[in-house]
């Protein structure tokens, strides 16, 4: 086998376009084709199945019993074969029977066979089969041999689709559905949008993917980098011009991914196996995909749908096929409808057409989600074949608020939609009226109202929404958005750009709660392995105080960004005493060295701990007495307290903020809190909505820290209680052991004229 995947893939691919070029039957080719393969990797098997009437069959093989081919047939995700073919995915496997998945049949006599390597056959992103590989000998089968298989595999899409053998998945063709149909999908920036649907970019149809000229082919994709590098360099330097801050890092990183040698040099050792340069590009993106879908890191997973979103774009140019709709033009106003989007591609739209995004992937720290929310636009993700359910022109209605879109409304509905627009609209306003009043309860009790925030610009809803300051400033959004480790200037310029836009009103800053679902590339550990529960990993404080140099660094940011204020400063996850005193030290270690250097200093340091790890509750009485300040965070508490992810469909019932186990552990904490003197908040998503907020404040609660589009709502329901006879209430249902406390809390407030939205 030759040492180099071009190499191996170029020798099998030079054989098979004599097979191609021959005038046998599509059978015969096949035929011909799997011994090849046999032959190169030196595999006793080689097979390929393919997709007929949504079932996999046997097509041909070498090595198996010939009986078994077109005899043998599995449904979609049926054993290994059908598992590559649903997951579109590869598998490498030195023992194929060990594979929970394994499915022996005996007909085709694989029992003597004990290594298997397969690899989907791909076509417009769908599987039309699997060619796939075994070995009497238990070995994984070599990175070389893989690749010179997925190249094969691409080629052989061509002369599958071709001669009409498999099922080809959905055309392009217009949905002949006309009704209405209600999807739903994941929030990522909040707001109602109507629109007529346009579809982000047409499918670039790959004619020919075998080159005859090799240098040529190189010489297109020279061409097309140089162009594609222009246009991103244009449209980032355009995006400077009045976007600042982690939108400029985002768009830097973006860049980064179009200068990157290693995904040049990997197109061009497509090319070297024999591939066109349209060929080229679509088998390392195909390959990217597959890397995606093995990725449980979101952070990583985003960066790799930049990195597709730019393949794109070199795909386009060098076939010269359609761009974009943005360079087409909107002619009305638009909801786009794309299976993912990149940062820079979404700044290219028409922001007074395009009125919202609907993504069939999509995160809430992926890249076009920061831009979309620094641009307005309403974004909803996660809308599993949103772009095979409509037609390019149909109408539709999204709610980011109710996770839902509507297509194709009826005139009821829409008129409905309309109603609830002006509704929500005549409330905002309603809001912006009470901007400047105090969130003061009618017996007078004042409740703070902070916002939560992560990115520079954030602090500018202190000013819209008349918030009393900041509650929790998430810093490790920086982290999550830079290539590198930021350097301490960033840092240090990224908090005091925030401490000045907040002026006179407190910014509580949470140490970088990184690590577990939000790792990093550049803050592995060399003994780093899969964490089954990352949640309750090496994350927050715990990775802090491993990695102490990160801390120190960021230590110094903060204690210099705030020379001449009172810096207020959080750490995270904090699960015993000992952990909030090694990182105070830490801190008050850096400003002793900055003293001593003769640095500008804060006037005072305020710290405090955040209580999302149930055993802190147990040590209280050892750790109140040494903090400045507590904060709740309800969202880790509930699922730690519950044993119940909160991302986790089948128990989203089960996470309920009223419930009574839930309210009687918090109002545990308060009221240790209070007999202690030290004040204690909710930085949490339950403070956030209306009947929750309103349960805390009967509970004591007295600061709430949250989202900006919840301060109004919030705001208006104090502005209408009356907390003492509140806290009576709240007392009677947790002292009665009552149920069914969000139905009981839901009477009471409606039947005080109290709003809960």
């Amino acid at each position: 086998m030759p040492s180099t995947p071009a190499a191996a893939a170029r020798q099998i691919l030079i054989r098979l376009q004599e097979v191609m070029a021959a005038r046998n039957s599509a059978q015969a080719k096949l035929n011909k084709v799997v011994e090849i393969i046999g032959e190169s990797l030196s595999s006793e098997v080689c097979s390929i199945y393919l997709v007929r009437e949504g079932v996999l069959e046997l097509f041909a093989t070498r090595g198996l019993k010939q009986e078994a081919v077109h005899v043998t047939r599995m449904a979609m995700g049926e054993g290994l074969v059908g598992l590559i073919a649903t997951n579109v995915e590869t598998l490498n496997l030195d023992e194929a029977a060990s594979h929970p998945d394994f499915s022996y049949r005996p007909e085709t006599g694989e029992e003597l066979f004990h290594s298997f390597a397969g690899v989907p056959i791909v076509r417009r992103e769908r599987a039309l089969g699997v060619l796939c590989v075994q070995h009497a000998d238990p070995r994984k089968y070599e990175e070389v041999e893989i690749e010179a298989l997925q190249t094969v595999a691409m080629v052989m899409s061509e002369l599958i689709a071709n001669a009409e053998l498999a099922d080809d998945g959905p055309t392009d063709q217009r949905v002949t559905d006309t009704g209405t149909t209600m999807l739903h999908g994941l929030q990522l920036v909040m707001g109602m949008a109507r629109g007529h649907v346009v579809f982000h970019q047409p499918r670039v149809h790959i004619e020919h993917t075998v080159a005859e000229d090799t240098e040529a082919e190189r010489q297109r994709v020279v061409s097309a980098f140089t162009k594609m590098r222009e246009q991103i360099d244009r449209m980032t330097g355009a995006a400077e011009f009045g976007m600042e801050g982690e939108h400029q890092e985002v768009l830097e990183t973006y860049k980064m991914f179009a200068y990157d040698e290693g995904w040049t040099r990997r197109i061009n050792e497509a090319i070297d196996s024999g591939l066109t340069a349209e060929a080229a590009i679509e088998r390392v993106q195909q390959h990217t995909r597959m890397r995606m879908r093995k990725i449980d890191d979101p952070l990583l997973s985003d960066r790799m749908h930049d990195l597709e979103d730019l393949a794109n774009r070199l795909l386009r140019i060098v076939s010269g096929q359609l761009g974009t709709a943005a360079q087409m033009g909107l002619r009305q106003d638009a909801i786009l409808i794309a299976r993912n989007l990149g940062p820079a591609e979404l700044l290219e739209y028409d922001r007074r057409r395009l009125k919202g995004v609907i993504l069939e992937e999509g995160s809430l720290t992926a890249h076009v989600t920061i831009v979309a929310r620094a641009m307005g636009v309403p974004v909803l993700g996660r809308v599993r074949d949103i772009r095979h359910l409509v037609n390019e022109g149909d109408l539709v209605l999204m709610d980011v608020g109710t996770n839902s879109v509507l297509i194709r409304p009826t005139a009821d509905m829409e008129e409905a939609f309309e109603t609830r627009l002006h509704v929500t609209q005549k409330r905002r306003a309603e809001f912006v009226a009470m901007r400047d009043l105090p969130s003061v309860t009618a017996d007078g009790q004042r409740v703070e109202l902070m916002v939560n925030a992560g990115l520079r610009e954030d602090a500018q809803a202190l000013d819209l929404v008349g918030a009393d300051g900041i509650g929790l400033f998430r810093t490790e959004f920086q982290f999550l958005v830079s290539a590198t480790l930021p350097q301490r200037e960033k840092q240090q310029r990224l908090y005091k750009d925030v401490l000045d836009a907040a002026g006179d009103r407190p910014v509580i800053f949470r140490t970088v709660d990184i690590g577990g679902d939000k790792a990093l590339p550049y803050m592995q550990r060399d003994d780093d392995e899969h964490e089954d529960n990352p949640a309750m990993g090496w994350r927050a404080l715990r990775l802090a105080l491993d990695r102490d140099a990160l801390m120190k660094v960021q230590a110094r940011a903060l204690l210099e960004a705030s020379a001449g204020k009172i810096l207020h400063v959080m750490f995270p996850m904090v699960s015993e005493p000992w952990e909030y005193e090694e990182a105070r030290a830490l801190v008050e270690h850096q400003r002793e060295w900055l003293h001593a250097q003769k640095k500008k200093l804060p006037i005072a340091v305020r710290y405090g701990a955040m209580l999302e790890v149930p055993a802190l509750a147990e040590v209280l009485d050892i750790l109140l007495p040494k903090l400045d300040f507590l904060s709740i965070g309800t969202n880790d508490l509930t699922q730690f307290l519950f044993a119940a992810d909160r991302a986790h469909p089948k128990l989203a019932e089960r996470y309920d903020w009223l419930s009574i186990a839930i309210l009687r552990f918090l109002d545990r904490v308060v009221r240790t809190c209070h007999d202690y003197k030290v004040p204690v908040g909710v930085c949490g998503e339950m403070g956030g909505r209306t009947l929750e907020a309103m349960a805390l404040i009967g509970l004591g609660v007295r600061r709430l820290s949250i989202t900006p589009a919840s301060v109004g709502p919030v705001k208006a329901m104090i502005r209408a209680i009356d907390a003492e006879e509140l806290r009576t209430v709240m007392r009677g249902l947790l002292d009665g052991g009552v149920i069914d406390i969000r139905g009981r809390l839901t009477q009471w407030a409606v039947e005080r004229n109290i709003e809960l939205s």
